[in-house]
């Protein structure tokens, strides 16, 4: 008979039994020795289904195709532009990805994109030694206007973003500001200043808190006292 041996959410060490029999599967961060399943390193349990994974509490961002992110360019080539990922390697943005419209070899790219703005794209496709192409096509990919960029651990995104955009949902409702939350870890927010400043705090809980279970009422509890407001908790597909 299968049994889980831990909760969805706790904090899990190298070598701990997450499970028994085979009715459940291994993912990232476990490994199978007979009918039993072990955390192969320190993180967040989570349940997905009948699939056990490991989510690491912190670590370097690792990209990976089908990501989206938030970038900057930084420069401009003759076939498209360099846009920093927050990677050790930068990518590129060729002009086919670009736009829907035909870009003419020669053609001046700062009217598509200058040095200096932000971008929300999609990785497309990385190879085996890190050469990351991103792309422009697709639903909620854009220039960003305006507002800040602010860091957070990229291994947090998914706590920040919640369950169907619950978490960024909430932030978006009380500070009235815009969010975009990259899988990268690069986080845009645009609203009235003492407004982007409790987004980024609020953020910034979350980080710390991503571990301890209870976090979805905790943070809707501080939004309500911070800003007098009433949250309702509602999925949000425009998270990242």
């Amino acid at each position: 008979m299968s049994e889980l041996k831990t909760n969805d959410k706790d904090v899990v060490v190298p070598g701990e039994i997450l499970a028994t029999g085979m009715e459940f599967l291994p993912s990232y961060g476990t490994y199978r020795e007979g009918d039993k399943i072990f955390a192969s390193r320190l993180g967040l349990f989570n349940l997905d289904g009948k699939v056990l994974k490991i989510i690491p509490l912190s670590g370097k961002y690792i990209p990976k195709k089908g990501d989206t992110i938030v970038g900057q360019v930084t420069e401009i080539l003759m076939s498209g532009w360099r846009v920093e990922i927050g990677t050790a390697y930068s990518a590129v943005l060729g002009l086919r990805d670009a736009s829907n419209d035909f870009i003419n070899k020669g053609a001046d790219l700062t009217h598509y994109f200058n040095i200096g703005d932000l971008i929300v794209t999609k990785i497309v496709n990385v190879t085996t030694q890190f050469l990351i192409d991103i792309s422009m096509k697709g639903p909620g990919l854009r220039r960003l206007r305006g507002g800040r960029l602010i860091k957070v651990d990229s291994y947090k995104v998914p706590r920040i973003i919640g369950k169907q955009g619950s978490m960024v949902s909430m932030i978006k409702q009380a500070t009235d500001c815009r969010i975009v939350v990259g899988q990268n870890g690069s986080a845009w927010l645009s609203g009235e200043p003492a407004m982007e400043l409790l987004a980024e705090k609020v953020i910034r809980k979350i980080e710390k808190e991503a571990h301890i279970s209870g976090l979805t009422d905790r943070i809707k509890t501080f939004l309500e006292k911070e800003t007098k407001k009433k949250i309702e908790l509602r999925s949000d597909s425009n998270g990242i």
